[in-house]
């Protein structure tokens, strides 16, 4: 005699397809948000910004000629036919701008190298640590985050300045005969980024050497590596991916940086800046400030966009 179908299967075949809808909701959901956030905190900001570019100075308030307008169909079509690219144009033929650029492009990259420098023995020591110690430097790491950024850039001024801190003890040691002209250089500025931008280069790098396998270091010995040798052969290039994210959390805050320019550069720290401040705030020229701006994002997030193609290529 065959058995009949117990009436309770099909009920679980519901549970299980109202489960996987659920699933699929709130999977939507927790990926949405991301990309919303994104649209409403970067996107449309950008837009904005973009639109102002496209428009001219003007005496008014806000400073310059709306366009794009949403109140009508036909306006917003004659509006889009007087569109300006005077802001880019001006910005192609005074060299300010493409000086400030470039100097902006020099400093971050050398603050990122330095930091380089820096980071990567501190990063090394907290991995090597015992597991004991390993939250303490880490703890260690993260606490000048505690204390106001602007705050932090300001006590480097008594540091640095002919008679602070640093002046006197190199004159107390006998290692100068007379104070040295650091403040108001960008020797200041490499300071003052490479001290405030540090934790962002040791963590990534402290992330990768802490997953590093041990047993790839004694595999290396037992081969005849040296420990130079390992450390190049081995232990280098598998902190790359903690290097390159450390590069990129340092170098791109750093190009566009204001305070620690305005505070301990001098007058011929040219950065950018400094000069979209200016011109925002000081010339009270909006179009041409928010060109600079539209230029700095495309120069930051075209060599990100290009970089992470190739990786995911190479995955």
């Amino acid at each position: 005699m065959s058995e009949t179908p117990s009436p309770a299967r099909p009920l679980a075949v519901g549970r299980t397809g109202g489960t996987r809808r659920r699933d699929g909701w709130w999977t939507g959901v927790v990926i949405g948000v991301p990309y919303l956030w994104l649209v409403v905190l970067f996107l449309v900001p950008f837009l904005i910004v973009f639109k102002i570019s496209l428009s001219e100075t003007a005496i008014a308030q806000p400073p310059y000629l709306p366009v794009f307008p949403l109140d009508s169909l036909s306006g917003f079509i004659e509006s889009a036919r007087d569109l300006s690219v005077q802001s880019y144009r001006w910005l192609a033929d005074d060299p300010l701008y493409l000086n400030a650029y470039v100097s902006s492009l020099r400093i971050a990259a050398v603050s990122t190298a330095l930091s380089l420098l820096v980071a990567y023995p501190l990063a090394y020591a907290m991995a090597r640590a015992s597991n004991g110690l390993r939250p303490i430097l880490v703890m260690l790491t993260i606490l000048p985050f505690w204390t106001s950024f602007l705050i932090r850039v300001y006590a480097w001024i008594g540091i640095l300045r002919n008679e602070g801190y640093l002046n006197q003890v190199l004159l107390w040691t006998g290692l100068v005969d007379t104070p040295l002209q650091i403040l108001n250089t960008n020797t200041a500025v490499y300071i003052g980024i490479v001290y405030s931008y540090l934790p962002f280069m040791v963590l990534p790098i402290y992330a990768s050497l802490e997953r590093l396998d041990g047993r790839l270091l004694e595999a290396a010995a037992d081969l005849g590596c040296t420990p130079i040798r390992a450390f190049w052969r081995v232990t280098f290039p598998l902190s790359l991916p903690g290097v390159l994210a450390g590069a990129f959390l340092v170098f791109i805050p750093a190009v566009g940086e204001f305070v620690i320019p305005d505070l301990l550069g001098g007058s011929q720290t040219l950065m950018i800046g400094k000069t979209l401040w200016d011109e925002f705030f000081a010339n009270r020229d909006w179009p041409v400030s928010s060109a600079v701006a539209v230029i700095l994002l495309l120069l930051l997030v075209v060599p990100i966009a290009l970089f992470q193609r190739v990786q995911a290529k190479t995955v």
